[in-house]
């Protein structure tokens, strides 16, 4: 038999409208190259899991608002690798909210779609022998993607939010948003010159994974 406590965590994720499965415990301003923003740390109840908030502007309920859910990407988004299209895809989504003047970039922890760094490397090295992102990670016995975006959209909820527009290809986070209890206003496709290398790996998220992409041979 399942314990008390054990069902009582499970609660949120059968309910997502429950309880509060993340609490905000910092908040600063973050001057940056694209102008200032706040940054705002959150800590989940349920899990070890931290997220990141980088917003900007009056954040209204009522106003259809830019956002993007991010998920991290060592290599793409802080060394610039041009094996994917992560690291545009973040500084696009922070330069169409700088020059909107409002929006949120939600940062989740969960790098590799979530197998993890090191796990992400020993992909890189299958995909340099051929293997596509989903191939490789397959052959590590490892899920193609194990992220899970609610927590994300409760942290857009508890800035304010309830209309949005969001910058993304990817119709799984569309989806969280809605079943999150956003309302999806509109998508906005980031607007990025793909890197040297992401060809293939965006052709794969496109015809295996379902990206909402449009891509230029």
């Amino acid at each position: 038999m399942l314990s008390e406590e054990f069902v009582g965590k499970l609660a949120p994720y059968v309910n997502p409208f429950a309880a509060r499965t993340v609490e905000r415990v910092a908040d600063a301003r973050l001057p940056t190259e694209r102008g200032e923003f706040r940054i705002a740390g959150y800590r989940s109840l349920v899990s070890c899991e931290e997220f990141v908030a980088l917003y900007k502007g009056e954040l209204d309920p009522e106003t259809s608002t830019l956002v993007r859910i991010h998920s991290q990407c060592l290599t793409g988004d802080a060394l610039g690798s041009t094996k994917c299209d992560c690291g545009p895809q973040l500084r696009s989504a922070l330069s169409l909210i700088a020059g909107e003047g409002r929006g949120a970039v939600v940062y989740q922890m969960q790098e590799g779609r979530g197998i993890g760094i090191v796990n992400k490397i020993r992909a890189y090295a299958l995909q340099d022998e051929g293997a596509d992102t989903i191939e490789a990670n397959e052959r590590l016995g490892l899920a193609v993607d194990l992220r899970e975006y609610r927590q994300c959209v409760e942290v857009l909820r508890d800035l304010g939010l309830r209309r949005v527009r969001l910058i993304s290809n990817n119709p799984l986070k569309l989806r969280a948003a809605e079943e999150g209890g956003l309302e999806v206003a509109g998508r906005v496709a980031p607007d990025f010159e793909p890197p040297g290398e992401a060809a293939r790996y965006l052709l794969t998220k496109k015809e295996r994974m379902g990206h909402l992409l449009e891509l230029v041979s």
